[in-house]
């Protein structure tokens, strides 16, 4: 059985995307799977990177694309009131409810559609407080341990050579967006190809530089 983590947050509608579809995508299969919040906004700072919605072009299809996506997909969605937004009491609220740098699933699930299916402002405080009672964390999502634990995350995604969320890493191998769901699955039977062409694939020399 292989061992999939599965590094989110909830800032991004592929990653919302990619969570509601994953079991679907690889149904009959045989695995495990950690989920581990990070902050996005730290991997594009590391990488000199703008996020999608931070190029007003980009942004527009970006939310297009998204709710076509969900729509072919069947997978209830909604934007928020307004995107994007701080993230970091989603994050460490998952972390708080959760074991050693992980959350499960349900709480995951449930923090994922308070953003993406209300269509209401993600990070209000009025909602958060509600969101925290309900998912009722054993420790205060504001405790030093719990930041340090996201920041602990996300330095672990960015060694692994992360770039964005959703990301998965099986085998030392990181697939990264939801239309990388198919191909996470051929991993997961040992597909021939990850054999040769995975690593062929990424041994073309670079060219012009900018």
């Amino acid at each position: 059985m292989k061992h999939i983590t599965f590094y989110l947050d909830f800032i991004s509608p592929y990653a919302y995307l990619a969570f509601e579809k994953l079991p679907e995508a690889l149904m009959g299969q045989s695995y495990s799977v950690s989920y581990k919040p990070i902050l996005f906004a730290a991997l594009l700072k590391h990488h000199g990177q703008l996020g999608p919605a931070e190029i007003a072009p980009k942004r527009d299809w970006t939310y297009r694309q998204v709710m076509w996506l969900a729509s072919a997909h069947a997978v209830e969605m909604q934007m928020p009131q307004s995107h994007p937004f701080n993230p970091l009491g989603l994050l460490r609220l998952a972390l708080a409810c959760g074991n050693g740098g992980d959350a499960n699933r349900y709480v995951c699930e449930t923090i994922f559609r308070h953003v993406w299916q209300d269509g209401a402002q993600a990070s209000d405080a009025g909602r958060l407080a509600e969101l925290t009672r309900k998912l009722a964390p054993p420790v205060d999502a504001q405790d030093p341990a719990v930041k340090a634990q996201l920041k602990t995350n996300t330095d672990e995604a960015i060694a692994l050579g992360l770039f964005g969320v959703p990301s998965f890493v099986v085998d030392g191998k990181v697939f990264w967006g939801f239309d990388a769901l198919p191909m996470l699955r051929a991993c997961l039977t040992d597909d021939l190809w990850f054999k040769g062409p995975w690593d062929a694939a990424a041994s073309v020399a670079q060219g012009v530089r900018r």
